[in-house]
């Protein structure tokens, strides 16, 4: 079980990206299902997914523990919904858990410390120079996130027209970083993560955290720029798959926040 189940992720040190991960699973050959029931349970104090009985493993051959029992559920639910074969891309929650288990686990700081990366050229502080249309939808979807986060951390972000790059003060970045350090689950930490490099913006992914912003619309307004392109010139049949499959992603973050902060 431990080997097909190492087969649904990348090695150690590949790129867990979904659209690479969806291409991959196109060319080769998808695990056949090899087990009949799905439970949930507890061991050692942490709660699991059961398959036949036996807890999942993930590829780094770790019990894939849970801290709650709804974020277990979920896990469960993708593996019940399995149909004769695995497929991996239907699994967004499993996959980011394993990747909260054998990666971020061990070195939570270096994550933080790249969502705080993200702050330093976050979508948001980049604002249209034109047409007068985007630029008011921006300013509809961006301003009141950009709003709270300043009141929040009490700093202040710059904010610029165009490409040219703004630097944001030390101070400010390492306000966000407080309130990032007070994670302790790496499943939570993996979830944040996840949402800020889909979005682009460690803003959006704080104010869904908080509970600020639900997903839908933090989601809306990462695509802001993308919609106004789709409506002048229509969208491409590949990019709506991409965006479709890294939609599913930013929602498996979200379940799985709140699963483990309830």
């Amino acid at each position: 079980m431990r080997d097909i189940l190492s087969d649904l992720d990348p090695a150690e040190g590949e790129t867990r990206d979904p659209v690479r991960s969806a291409q991959a699973n196109m060319r080769r050959p998808l695990p056949k299902r090899f087990y009949k029931t799905v439970e949930t349970g507890e061991r050692e104090g942490a709660h699991c997914v059961l398959l036949d009985g036996r807890a999942v493993k993930t590829p780094g051959k770790n019990t894939l523990s849970l801290a709650t029992p709804e974020a277990a559920a979920l896990i469960a639910a993708e593996f019940e919904g399995q149909g004769e074969e695995i497929d991996p891309a239907a699994m967004p929650c499993y996959r980011l858990a394993n990747t909260a288990a054998d990666g971020v686990s061990t070195d939570m700081q270096a994550v933080l410390e790249d969502v705080l990366r993200y702050c330093g050229t976050d979508l948001l502080f980049y604002r249209a120079e034109g047409p007068d249309g985007l630029i008011e939808n921006q300013r509809r979807h961006w301003d009141p996130v950009v709003d709270w986060a300043e009141t929040l951390t009490g700093a202040r972000f710059h904010l610029a027209e165009g490409v040219i790059h703004v630097t944001q003060p030390r101070e400010t970045v390492a306000a966000i970083g407080v309130h990032l350090k007070t994670v302790d689950d790496p499943l939570v930490l993996a979830a944040i993560h996840s949402m800020t490099t889909l979005t682009g913006s460690a803003l959006l992914a704080l104010a869904v955290w908080k509970g600020e912003l639900n997903a839908a619309d933090a989601w809306d307004a990462a695509h802001v720029d993308e919609d106004w392109n789709i409506a002048q010139w229509g969208e491409d049949a590949e990019a709506k798959d991409r965006r479709i499959r890294r939609r599913a992603e930013m929602d498996a973050a979200d379940r799985l926040i709140k699963a483990l902060e309830k």
